[in-house]
């Protein structure tokens, strides 16, 4: 586990550019560092220590006659059975770890390596021979992979803020990417807020050579939903793949520990992984806090429970810094809340296991169940639904209660469902809110993913949606990035290539029978662990963000921000000043029509900006500690 960065070109001083890159992403990697440095590349790493602890699994590493060097994040969980047929076919290992069995499997196997690999990784591997770097992304994008072709010099790395570090490196920000964060709530595609650099999607891989890229995808989940076996069977199959999967992401030289909500998921996983320590956070605002349910159920399974209430005051104190550790901002509030759990369970650990995924693969999203409910109301023909919903949009008042219904209702499962999110812009209120405006992006996005999966069921295509976009650029962006911000490895049990192989058989039926959504796996669970905690329904990450904006101090530190030059640079403040009074004077709003997300959102971005583009470089909070 760790980072890399590095770069294919000219430079001077090649060998300080590296330890420069190397250093603003010392958080992911403090155990060591290892520096590989040629005439035409240069590969840079920070080690974390997981596997094989001694000094000879230090990155990067080398093939038999060095001709083949890799860097690598992440873990092979089926390291040790590719070794044996790796050692069989005569490779010579020199260390224990899975980064290992990566080089060799490319010398064996070439790209086809790909399909064999079982774990989460972002890998890059320079031919010395050929002068061509190849670099993959694991089948969810559970690690990140960024990249720039600029000036003559490819880039890559595991956080961007390893760029800045770059003479060739042009930092310039990318407007073009403000209106579909804030409908978003993150930028939706292979781009970034950073003109030029991008990253490699889920299941792709890249070949550099002669300076041209070449990017290609190498897998692509497909939901059958053939399984005809009975729910019985399915449970037992569940419950068969979820242990052999959370046994696989055990493996480690040092101690696994578990986050811990009050829902089955991470329930589940805790009571399989049988581990020793459980880490929950929460907030001392009542509905806001899972602490108390998370400690009971510990409880039960008698199992360490170390708990942490965040106050207010730290949760937006550190919000710049955790900005610097996201590299792009994410306005899900979750994020902050996840830097506070990944720090507490750091004190203690170097591993948790996480419940990520389970969702976008057993259908566990509240939202899913819509399209099967209001079933006389969906019924009504297209066009007189479409009639009530531009009236709803443009005639009724904001809050009044069914006026979103009539919206949602008035448009296809295609044009209304893009991100499992709620509360932020439309596209024509994010085009009023920029003062550049923004052209409509939204099913540019959607529209290919809903085209592979036509014919299939509503929620099948709404998996498929949320698998390739609100999984891989707001779930596992935060999930890596404030891990890695304390140095911590987060595994996700549920995002693995045999739990995917299962789930993708599933039957609607066996997924959501509405209101019950991942019917299949809580039967599973249910098996386990206390009906209580396996039927609960999804509570997601609760933040009291709406509380939190009504009172004075946070409400005049969004205004201060609203009203500064960036704010008033890409937006039209007035309106920014509007619903942040009227939100705060407004009298108690009901959850579904506040506007605390859409604040949140733009005030977020401001904050990230601030840390990025308002001064030079951004510094590394360990630096500025340090001052």
């Amino acid at each position: 586990m760790c980072g890399f960065a590095g770069f294919v070109g000219e430079v001077e001083n090649r060998e300080k550019v590296l330890v420069d890159m190397m250093n603003t992403i010392i958080h992911r990697g403090p155990d060591s560092e290892g520096k590989f440095v040629d005439g035409d590349a240069a590969l840079g790493f920070r080690r974390l220590s997981i596997i094989d602890l001694s000094e000879v699994g230090d990155q990067p590493l080398y093939n038999e006659d060095k001709s083949k060097v890799l860097v690598f994040n992440g873990e092979i969980y089926n390291y040790q059975e590719l070794r044996k047929e790796l050692a069989e076919a005569g490779h010579v290992f020199v260390s224990n770890t899975d980064s290992e069995t990566l080089l060799h499997g490319y010398e064996e196997w070439g790209e086809k390596l790909l399909d064999r690999l079982r774990g989460m990784y972002a890998f890059a591997i320079w031919d010395r021979k050929k002068k061509r770097l190849f670099a993959a992304r694991d089948i969810f994008g559970i690690k990140p992979l960024y990249y720039a072709q600029m000036n003559g010099t490819l880039l890559f790395g595991s956080e961007i803020k390893s760029f800045l570090e770059h003479p060739r490196f042009d930092k310039i920000f990318n407007e073009d990417a403000l209106g579909n964060y804030l409908s978003f709530q993150f930028v939706p595609t292979n781009e970034t807020f950073f003109k030029g650099v991008f990253c490699l999607q889920p299941g792709h891989y890249f070949l550099y050579e002669n300076g041209k890229l070449e990017i290609r995808r190498y897998f692509e989940p497909h939901f059958t939903g053939d399984c005809q076996k009975t729910f019985e069977e399915v449970v037992e199959e569940v419950e068969a793949v979820m242990k052999e999967s959370v046994q696989m992401h055990k493996i480690s030289d040092v101690e696994v520990a578990s986050y811990l909500s009050s829902g089955v998921d991470s329930s589940y996983l805790t009571y399989l992984g049988q581990v020793d320590r459980t880490f929950t956070v929460g907030f001392d605002e009542g509905k806001y806090s899972e602490i108390r349910d998370a400690k009971e159920f510990a409880a039960s399974i008698h199992m360490q429970n170390d708990a942490r209430v965040i106050t207010p005051e730290e949760y937006w104190d550190r919000l710049s810094d955790i900005q610097y550790y996201m590299d792009e901002p994410v306005a899900d509030p979750a994020a902050i809340a996840l830097f506070f759990l990944s720090e507490e369970a750091a004190k203690k650990v170097k591993v948790v296991l996480s419940g990520e995924g389970s969702d976008e693969l057993f259908g566990g999203y509240n939202i899913y169940c819509e399209p099967l409910e209001h079933t006389a109301f969906n019924r009504i023909p297209m066009p007189i639904r479409r009639a009530l919903g531009k009236f709803a949009e443009y005639c009724l008042p904001r809050r009044m209660k069914g006026r979103g219904f009539l919206m949602r209702h008035g448009k296809t499962l295609e044009e209304r469902y893009f991100a499992n999110a709620t509360n932020i812009f439309t596209e024509r209120e994010a085009d009023k809110l920029l003062k550049k405006g923004c052209a409509p992006g939204i099913q540019r996005v959607t529209k290919p993913l809903y085209d592979r999966v036509k014919g299939k069921d509503p929620v099948t295509k709404m998996q498929y949606v949320d698998l390739h976009l609100w999984l891989v650029h707001d779930i596992l962006m935060k999930g890596d990035k404030m891990g890695m911000a304390n140095s911590l490895e987060v595994r996700v049990p549920f995002l693995d290539k045999k739990v995917l192989e299962l789930a993708q058989t599933l039957p609607l039926d066996y997924k959501v029978r509405a209101p019950k959504t991942k019917v299949a796996l809580r039967g599973a669970a249910e098996k386990v662990i206390r009906s209580k905690t396996a039927e609960k329904k999804k509570l997601g990450f609760p933040i009291p963000i709406r509380v939190w904006l009504r009172e004075e101090k946070y409400y005049q530190r969004v205004r201060e921000t609203f009203t500064s030059e960036a704010a008033r640079k890409f937006f039209n403040t007035e309106i920014l000043l509007k619903m942040l009074d009227g939100h705060k004077n407004g009298k108690k709003a009901n959850e579904k029509t506040d506007d605390s997300r859409k604040i949140w959102s733009v005030y977020i971005f401001l904050v990230w900006y601030d840390r990025f583009f308002g001064h030079e470089k951004p510094v590394h909070p360990a630096r500025l500690s340090a001052v």
